[in-house]
Parts: C-alpha cells; sequence; structure tokens
C-alpha cells in the first residue's frame, strides 16, 4: 500500500504545472500590452516540419516538459529558442 501511496505522489508531482507558467497563463496581459503603447504584438508564423528523435530524448523531453505543464514538442521548441544563438 506504501508503494502504491509512493508511486501516486511522484507521479502527482511530475503532472504539477509549472507554477510560473500557470501565473503566466492565468494572467491576461493583452489589454496592459495595448494601453502601453510601446509594444506591438507579433504573430508569429510557424511551418510544420519533421524531426526523427531518439526514443531516450522523447522521453527526456516529455519528462521536462511535465514539470512544467508541456508537451515535448513545445519544451523541444523552448529549448531550440533559448539555444540557437550558441551555435
Amino acid at each position: 500500500m506504501k508503494k502504491q501511496r509512493a508511486a501516486k505522489s511522484r507521479n502527482a508531482r511530475r503532472r504539477a504545472p509549472d507554477p510560473r507558467l500557470t501565473e503566466f497563463e492565468r494572467r491576461d496581459l493583452g489589454s496592459d500590452i495595448r494601453r502601453a503603447g510601446v509594444a506591438r504584438v507579433l504573430r508569429r508564423r510557424t511551418r510544420p516540419t519533421s524531426i526523427a528523435l531518439d526514443d531516450e530524448l522523447v522521453a527526456k523531453l516529455r519528462e521536462k516538459g511535465a514539470h512544467r505543464g508541456l508537451g515535448y514538442q513545445t519544451m523541444l521548441k523552448l529549448i531550440v529558442r533559448e539555444h540557437v544563438d550558441e551555435y
């Protein structure tokens, strides 16, 4: 019984969304940005792409994304955006 509870609590912790992401999603900043008149909201055009990833890498991305309440593809996009200029 203890093992089941421990496994459930570990899984619950993994699925818990990142508190910063939750706070960001809860607040609507659109009117604040428009009211300030100093920024423009840009819509990025995205293009679907295909990439082959190892199962281990996808598993790691899923794990890291789960900590933030994100899917593995979104997590991969965040990582690429943050580090693309390093190369």
